[in-house]
């Protein structure tokens, strides 16, 4: 029997301000997907990895972060298109909910703003300052953090990781997204099921099994139309892949996915299924953390406890 484990990459507006030409649809479906999705946990009583960007755990800045080694612009949209949109820069409130919620949810970091840590640019004194950065405002909430979620799944600087008292990450999947995970399913015979490892930094590497909104666009709405979300059939296939056999099905998104009616209705119908499969089977539902607590044989950090009353 294996094991079900779901991580979110939230970001609000972080995970765009460097791009020439954010999403706009997706930047402003930061908040809604962030609420959806915690009230969905709950309803189907699903802890989930969170892993949030630092930055979002403020309450102001000025938008130049003088003592950051980020290279030159990095932070220039928040000054600039972003100087007057705080509900994308800033979340405490959100982080509130998310410590408040009756679901034992695992808090992790997503660095403090979204930094690719796999670039050639991003140097370890830049990734050593991310990491840092980001577990002093958790510190500052009262969080123990050992779950990294690397933005935009760049993996580097694991070594960093692990001198900040990290444990684990999540790495790539194994297969692809979309069209091409089905074909590795299909065509190649691939599992949906992954295996942790412990890399040569005593890290657990806990890789990913499928992005959930890996097949959109036009491709998505004809196989709607015709069959049933395909992303669906996908997750339920993991799902009941791992009730049948040792290992883990890792499912991840962002919040921000989240943009219309519809892409609540795939999550609901993939969440009541886990919990549907879990209620019928020994099928258990993990975080990274519980991950890293079964691999090394350890336990948790003890005397670390969400507060929800702070700030």
């Amino acid at each position: 029997m294996g094991s079900v484990v779901l991580s979110l990459d939230a970001e609000l507006g972080w995970g765009f301000h460097d791009l020439r030409n954010p999403p706009t649809r997706r930047v402003e479906a930061g908040r809604r997907g962030w609420s959806t999705m915690l009230e969905l946990l709950e309803e189907y009583r699903i802890p989930a990895t969170w892993a949030v960007v630092g930055h979002l755990m403020l309450e102001s800045c000025d938008g130049r972060h003088a003592d950051h080694p980020a290279p030159d612009g990095w932070f220039e949209r928040e000054r600039t298109d972003w100087q007057d949109r705080e509900d994308v820069r800033f979340g405490p409130d959100l982080v509130r909910d998310l410590l408040g919620s009756d679901v034992d949810h695992e808090f992790a970091s997503h660095s403090f703003s979204h930094v690719l840590f796999g670039r050639p640019e991003t140097d370890r004194e830049l990734a050593a300052a991310e990491l840092e950065r980001s577990l002093e405002i958790a510190a500052d909430w009262n969080q123990c953090v050992e779950s990294f979620i690397y933005p935009r799944n760049s993996v580097g600087h694991r070594d960093v990781l692990a001198e900040q008292g990290l444990r684990a990450y999540r790495s790539k999947s194994p297969t692809g997204h979309g069209i091409r995970c089905i074909f590795d399913l299909t065509v190649r015979n691939k599992s949906l099921l992954v295996t942790p490892t412990i890399d040569e930094h005593g890290l657990v590497d806990i890789p990913a099994s499928l992005f959930l909104f890996g097949f959109e666009g036009s491709a998505r709405t004809v196989a709607e139309s015709v069959w049933d979300d395909p992303m669906v059939a996908l997750a339920r296939h993991g799902i009941d892949q791992a009730t049948e056999r040792d290992g883990i099905f890792h499912m991840w998104l962002h919040p921000n996915n989240l943009t219309h009616e519809r892409d609540d209705r795939r999550m609901r119908a993939i969440l009541s299924y886990l919990a549907q499969r879990r209620a019928e089977t020994d099928l258990t539902v993990e975080t990274m953390a519980d991950v890293v607590h079964r691999v090394t044989g350890t336990t948790a950090e003890a005397g670390v406890k969400p507060t929800v009353s702070r700030r």
